[in-house]
């Protein structure tokens, strides 16, 4: 059939406007049929036709939106030629279509279903032609929408001959809408129409996650199990196809509290996330930022924060974007409501103005809120429910293999200019530095590289740096552990020289009884290092006056190589009240949780209790906290060995503090003449000959004395003329072993 010369001419009524065919006299063409209208040599749109009485013959209705696509104006000449599909090629598979609200006033927030959409779009328009970048009106709910066809897929030849699917996608221009195609909705830019169902894009299905991120590029290292957490709690739900998280009925984690020790990484990687996500630029907010002196003013900065979140929540609904506040010391402007005594109340209401928008009445989808604190305890806990910051992540000490990772990031730029020097061992650095946060470690490579640098400056009459030194400038082991040694040292960590203090005269093993402490001591701390039914072990060291009891504690911690040391010692505490007395032993017991392997020497019970037997008197409130503190089990994954030290087992035993300790280990003084004999070889102060005349005279008196005593009385003797202090010394030995004091401790 030869192509006919028409008139084009606009559409009779707003219904056939919704069909979106081309209008026709019945003498011209019938309904159903598909026509190629050329509107120039070069350009030919294909339409469905239907008829209707009022349409003149030889003219071609058309709607607005058709006009509009073709580029079309009332009473133009176009060729209309008939155009029949190759229903092989030409079916509709799948056909990806923008969608927007027709008209900007009628804009509103409710939801659509694209499932329901799609259903009415195939029913609608079946058997329909329609063409890449086509432009239509559809009715919906009553409402009117504007639709582009923005792709189109050929259907599989294979599933219109009932075979199985070969996968084979074919794109095409043009295309015939039959009742197995699938329609897929994609809502134009910037539109704030609000879609639901199954029919969407995978558009609207892109990862919040960026796929460029990478933890250590990002400088953040040890945190791979914490992230991997925060992730399953927080994100995983955003990753997921919306429709699927709505059927499931699953809310989005709001709110996220990073805690732990200072330097561990908090900060760090709440800004990181930040980076990580496809969201919207994090709004970083130090707490004490907040606050303002004129009334109202606090809880109108916290408003501020969550205003663009709340404008484009209202504008786009469940398609807004990610907003993410971080608030740092969070502790700062959420303490315990009513927890500040003669306050004006400013804190109170800002934490009622936080909870409010975080899951008020009008509560926001779209936030992500990260607070971060070092005093978890001081934060007031309706923010901690759920549905508030309810992902609680403990960002804590990292272990050896994070260790590692921080390392590499410190030094990856000195590696990359070759200004590490080959016998730096990275893994052997991690190994060594154990208890160190991130931040400590970070601090530790800065001081090997001032060390290193300090090696090429001549300080002279001026201070100047040797050029052709530096230019050979490399950080070495010997700079590392010179800094780790001078320099940087762990805030939960051991404090050597605290504990070497305690033993620098050694350990005098003079017999059987040191042998089997040190023995039993190594038992406790190989099943406080191997034992997961025993995560807190106490052991009682018990003895007389003098007898090296702390020595000995100190001994065992040190061989012990735990990360973390701790002495609990009265002379630290002198003049300190008994709450200030609870609190410093608290903190120490805390500080312990945070390592992996802990231990703690809690010496000279009871000089801590404030025991004098005149009375008797001591300090209940601090023997309470002692009690709690000592059988209060540590965290889920970390050990602790508590060492304590006491001459007065008895005055214990009364006040019911043996039964908290696991064991209890008797410390003897030496009480036999070979015991004595033990001791002096090995304390080397006297000759072969004065030893057997000490021997010999000590066969006939008491011996009762301890070692740290016996110490004291050689080198008290050693001040004598050579001839007098032998006789010096057993005056000395006789006078230390009185009946009372023996009786006390036999």
């Amino acid at each position: 059939m030869a192509a006919r010369t028409m008139q084009a001419a606009k559409c009779p009524t707003d219904e056939l406007s919704l069909t979106n065919c081309a209008v026709i006299n019945e003498k011209d063409f019938q309904s159903g049929q598909h026509v190629s209208v050329r509107t120039s040599p070069n350009h030919r749109y294909i339409f469905t036709l239907r008829t209707h009485h009022t349409v003149l013959p030889g003219t071609i209705a058309f709607s607005l939106p058709q006009r509009k696509w073709a580029g079309l104006s009332i009473g133009q000449e176009v060729e209309a030629l008939l155009y029949n599909f190759d229903k092989a090629k030409q079916c509709i598979g799948t056909m990806t279509i923008e969608i927007d609200f027709l008209q900007k006033k009628n804009v509103d927030s409710n939801p659509y279903d694209t499932d329901r959409m799609a259903g009415e779009f195939i029913q609608h328009f079946n058997n329909q032609a329609f063409s890449v970048g086509q432009q239509l009106v559809f009715n919906f709910n009553d409402k009117l929408f504007g639709l582009v066809v923005k792709d189109i897929d050929a259907m599989d030849p294979s599933i219109l001959k009932g075979e199985q699917p070969t996968g084979k996608r074919q794109k095409i221009d043009v295309g015939l809408v039959v009742g197995n195609s699938q329609v897929v909705f994609e809502k134009a830019e910037n539109s704030s129409l609000n879609l639901t169902g199954k029919s969407k894009t995978k558009q609207g299905r892109q990862s919040i996650i960026n796929p460029d991120w990478n933890f250590e590029k990002m400088g953040i290292g040890g945190l791979d199990k914490e992230f991997s957490d925060i992730f399953r709690r927080a994100f995983a739900s955003r990753v997921f196809p919306p429709e699927i998280v709505e059927q499931m009925g699953c809310k989005h984690v709001k709110g996220i509290l990073l805690f732990g020790p200072p330097g561990c990484g908090k900060t760090l990687m709440a800004r990181q996330i930040g980076k990580m996500l496809n969201a919207r630029e994090p709004k970083v907010v130090n707490g004490p930022e907040i606050l303002n002196k004129y009334v109202g003013e606090s809880e109108a900065n916290i408003r501020k924060l969550f205003a663009d979140a709340e404008e484009e929540q209202r504008r786009m609904g469940v398609n807004s974007g990610l907003h993410i506040i971080i608030f740092d010391e969070i502790d700062a402007i959420c303490k315990q409501r009513g927890s500040m005594a003669g306050s004006t109340g400013v804190h109170d209401t800002v934490v009622n103005q936080l909870l409010s928008k975080i899951d008020g009445v009008e509560q926001l989808n779209n936030i992500l809120v990260i607070g971060m604190t070092n005093r978890p305890d001081l934060i007031d806990e309706a923010l901690l429910r759920p549905g508030r910051l309810e992902v609680k992540m403990e960002i804590g000490l990292p272990d050896e293999k994070g260790r590692l990772q921080i390392l590499n990031i410190h030094t990856a730029r000195m590696r990359e200019h070759s200004l590490l020097s080959t016998d730096v061992d990275i893994p052997e650095l991690a190994t060594e530095t154990k208890n160190f946060s991130g931040a400590e470690l970070e601090g530790l490579v800065r001081a090997a590289q001032s060390t290193a640098m300090n090696r090429h400056i001549k300080a002279t009459t001026k201070v100047e740096v040797d050029m052709e030194k530096a230019e050979l400038l490399k950080v070495t082991r010997d700079d590392f552990f010179t800094s780790l040694e001078n320099d940087i040292k762990p805030t939960f960590g051991t404090n050597q020289e605290e504990y070497t203090q305690f033993i620098m005269n050694g350990i005098i093993t003079w017999g059987d009884p040191v042998t089997r402490v040190l023995d039993d001591g190594e038992l406790l701390v190989q099943q406080t290092k191997n034992s997961d039914r025993t995560p807190l072990v106490s052991v009682l060291l018990e003895g007389p006056p003098h007898s090296g009891k702390t020595a000995l504690a100190a001994k065992i911690t040190e061989e012990s190589n735990f990360p973390f040391i701790k002495i609990c010692s009265p002379e630290k505490m002198i003049g300190f009240s008994e709450t200030a007395k609870c609190q410093a032993m608290k903190k120490i017991f805390d500080d312990a949780y945070k390592s992996q392997l802990s231990c703690v020497v809690v010496d000279d019970i009871e000089r801590l209790l404030d025991y004098v037997p005149i009375g008797p008197r001591f300090s209940n409130l601090v023997l309470q906290a002692l009690l709690v503190l000592l059988k209060k089990a540590p965290p889920q994954g970390r050990k602790l060995l508590i060492i304590g030290t006491t001459s007065r087992k008895d005055v214990l035993q009364e006040m019911e503090m043996l039964d908290a300790f696991s064991t209890t280990i008797h410390v003897p003084n030496i009480c036999t003449v070979q015991h004595l004999m033990e001791a002096l070889e090995l304390l080397g102060s006297f000759k072969d000959t004065e030893r057997a005349f000490i021997a010999k005279q000590a066969k006939t008196q008491s011996i009762y004395i301890g070692i740290k005593k016996l110490l004291m009385l050689i080198e008290m003797s050693m001040q004598m003329e050579p001839e007098y202090r032998v006789h010096k010394f057993l005056a000395l030995l006789k006078e230390e072993a009185v009946e009372p004091v023996r009786r006390s401790y036999n």
